[in-house]
């Protein structure tokens, strides 16, 4: 059966336009875009009633604790939160309980997902073997599996030449890496990023040069292997001039920045408040404008919701105690627009960071708005407000930072393939 989405504002990121019109769907994908709206329509319509119709969110970066900690998320829980919250693809990491490095765990997890998620899952695997730094991972292998990309996640490789290897490889086989751009040194044990505020506190912390440092020396072994790399969280205005000149020097490189570093900052963590504890830390409210305003150049390529589920035992701790992390999958939303509320960004902008350059960077499909491309899509109400309140939460998981505060911005719609998988 078709599908005619009519009485729609659609946001094209491609095409950085929104306007007035109508999608057609069948067969699982987008047929025809009509601005001007469509005559005489078969098929089952759907009025959007003015509302918005845009790509689905394609999400990089997400943690589901399958296998190993299941009872703090699941592939359906976190799928039934991920269609909520507008994400028809969820790109997952690999640091798991074991690692997600091997095609044996890769096999099991693609499975479980395929069982369980009503959206897309494409997983990640893991660089190194156990994520440990020390023995390069089958990459071949992994990809032939279904491995999208590789990575330690927030586990930094200190030793260059192993590195350096794992760079080399992948550029051989066309595969990305993805890195946690770190001084490891400097940044073991911090909670919170240095300043008055973490003095006052008697809280841990790391000076932002860590994630220049670290920046700096991943941009040299790029430049030395020609890999293809991106840098999952850029949050800091010092880490945004070295960023810039790699891009210009036409090195093969993106980066990506976390929903919550873009909207919250270092002054939110109060009175220890571990729902805030985040890694890297929060940022100064100069470090936090600036990356906004990198993401709305294009600077910053990409927005995710760096989704970490953690149960209640590891975030009721004592600040520097508690487990790092917050779920995002169902209030990356409406906390992405914040921004465009806010008028730092545009929605075909925003768009474009959430869902067209992270499909690109994979080489998806998906996070267009054109004829041919995949019906994943988002219907959405960017002003309706509501308050927050993580009960309500389909995660297992429910350590969001946004808890209790009046937001704008709720999915109406989530349709994967055309199917529709969410409804509110």
């Amino acid at each position: 059966m078709s599908l005619h989405f009519t009485n729609a504002v659609l946001i094209d990121p491609e095409a950085g336009t929104e306007f007035q019109g109508s999608v057609t769907v069948e067969a699982g994908r987008i047929t025809a875009i009509t601005p001007d709206g469509l005559a005489n329509p078969k098929g089952q319509i759907i009025d959007c009633r003015g509302k918005h119709l845009a790509p689905g969110i394609v999400d990089l970066g997400v943690k589901v604790c399958e296998p190993g900690e299941r009872h703090k998320e699941s592939y359906r829980s976190a799928g039934l939160a991920a269609a909520a919250g507008g994400v028809t693809t969820m790109i997952t990491r690999p640091d798991t309980d074991p690692a997600i490095d091997s095609p044996e765990t890769l096999e099991f997890v693609t499975r479980r997902a395929n069982e369980a998620a009503p959206v897309n899952v494409l997983p990640m695997a893991a660089l190194t073997k156990g994520r440990d730094g020390r023995e390069m991972t089958e990459i071949g292998f992994l990809m032939d599996a279904g491995a999208v990309a590789f990575t330690d996640c927030d586990n930094v490789v200190t030793d260059t030449k192993v590195f350096s290897r794992a760079l080399t490889y992948a550029r051989s086989l066309g595969a990305l890496v993805i890195a946690h751009p770190q001084e490891a040194i400097l940044s073991k044990g911090a909670a919170v990023t240095s300043g008055k505020f973490a003095s006052l506190r008697g809280l841990p912390a790391v000076s932002p040069m860590a994630e220049r440092m670290g920046l700096d020396r991943d941009i040299a072994l790029i430049e030395m292997t020609g890999a293809k790399y991106h840098a999952d969280q850029i949050t800091t205005a010092r880490a945004l001039p070295a960023l810039a000149r790699a891009k210009d020097n036409g090195l093969d490189i993106t980066a990506g920045v976390g929903i919550h570093h873009l909207t919250l900052n270092a002054l939110d963590v109060a009175d220890y408040r571990t729902f805030f504890k985040l890694k890297p830390p929060l940022r100064d409210e100069d470090d936090r404008l600036a990356v906004v305003d990198a993401v709305a150049s294009g600077l910053i390529d990409i927005v995710c919701s760096m989704h970490t589920p953690q149960d209640e035992e590891s975030k009721r701790l004592p600040f520097e105690e508690a487990a790092s992390g917050a779920v995002a999958l169902e209030t990356f939303l409406p906390a992405a627009l914040r921004l465009v509320h806010a008028e730092m960004i545009g929605l075909p902008a925003l768009w474009r960071a959430l869902s067209f350059n992270p499909a690109r960077r994979l080489g998806l499909s998906q996070g267009r708005l054109a004829e041919g491309a995949p019906a994943d899509l988002v219907l959405f109400d960017v002003n309706a407000p509501f308050v927050m309140d993580r009960t309500a939460l389909r995660s297992k998981s429910r350590n969001t930072p946004f808890d209790g505060m009046r937001m704008q911005g709720k999915v109406l719609a989530t349709y994967v393939g055309g199917a529709c998988v969410f409804e509110k």
